[in-house]
């Protein structure tokens, strides 16, 4: 059975790759946002709003992990074949490579023109921060920390739930960032009832963003530091980032680039200082947003290659002990 997730989650691979999320097509996460929004109108309210939150997302969860079980185990009593396809396209539905890559470039395209303005507003569609102010070099840093976070989020840490259990996990994974998104933040609304989703949220990320820092580097020659330097700047600087997760791919597209991300940012006016990720070696430059990229495409195939390994090593090693207990 690993083997056909390996094989799935390759397929899904080249689907997301090639068509992404057509914004026409149905996609299961604005199904999901359609309950999640339903259940919080309704629960987050009057008292106990921490238990409400727990058992929001754990229904949100149990009903995602149900129902895709249930059509992935249908489209394999019919065959493997046809099983292998339906998760596929189950778990493409789950990775957003070229979403990512595209809402980057659309950042990219008019900061190269010399249209700040235009540049400003895309980058508002993709951050939550104030954009009205930021100059060449700020516009390219909002874009280069989006796909440095969302390598981990939106591509290698569902492809990571995959190989563990396929699409039904994909999809739980999946689910789990949905209620953080929606419910997940520090304000007075939130603050109770998202508590369990950004909790949850964190966990499932724990070791895929770690192992996508990793692979970052491991695949991405750094352009001006030492590399046992950057793997230093590395290990010292992700951990600053004000979530336990998303400093690994900030810190790691960093180093690579010989650039420094984080610092100031305004929400809605307020200042938020954040911590500062690698070494200002240079000035960050539109360009940059493409070398982002770039290591987005060579982290996510290289992260397939040892999803590949490990699979396999789990599968021989699962034989030898089967053959040696049958002996």
């Amino acid at each position: 059975m690993l083997v056909y997730h390996l094989v799935s989650i390759s397929i899904a691979y080249i689907v997301d790759l090639v068509i992404g999320d057509p914004p026409k097509w149905p996609h299961p996460v604005k199904w999901m946002g359609s309950l999640i929004a339903y259940l919080e109108k309704r629960w987050n309210n009057g008292y106990d709003k921490k238990t409400k939150g727990v058992l929001m997302l754990l229904f949100v969860l149990l009903t995602v992990f149900f129902v895709v079980i249930l059509v992935t185990w249908m489209a394999y009593e019919i065959h493997p074949v046809f099983g292998i396809a339906v998760e596929s396209i189950i778990i493409s539905t789950t990775i957003a490579q070229k979403s990512l890559r595209n809402a980057s470039l659309e950042v990219y395209q008019p900061l190269i023109n010399g249209d700040l303005g235009e540049a400003r507003t895309k980058l508002s569609y993709i951050v939550g921060r104030d954009t009205d102010e930021l100059d060449e070099g700020e516009i390219a840093r909002g874009a280069i920390e989006t796909v440095a976070e969302n390598t981990s989020d939106g591509v290698t840490a569902p492809l990571f739930w995959a190989l563990i259990g396929g699409a039904p996990l994909a999809m739980v994974y999946r689910a789990t960032n949905t209620c953080d998104s929606m419910v997940g933040y520090q304000n007075e609304k939130f603050q109770e009832f998202g508590w369990a989703s950004a909790k949850w949220d964190d966990v499932m990320n724990w070791i895929p963003s770690r192992l996508t820092g990793l692979v970052m580097l491991l695949g991405n020659r750094p352009k001006i530091l030492h590399y046992r330097k950057a793997w230093s700047i590395l290990f010292r600087d992700a951990k600053k980032h004000p979530s336990p997760n998303s400093g690994w791919g900030e810190a790691a597209v960093a180093v690579i680039l010989g650039i420094q991300l984080g610092g100031i940012n305004y929400y809605k006016g307020i200042v938020s200082n954040r911590a500062k990720m690698g070494e200002p070696l240079r000035p960050i430059v539109a360009e940059d947003i493409k070398k982002a990229n770039m290591i987005l495409h060579k982290t996510v195939f290289l992260f397939l290659l040892f999803l590949w390994m490990g699979g396999m090593m789990i599968e021989l090693a699962s034989t030898w002990i089967k053959s040696t207990i049958s002996l």
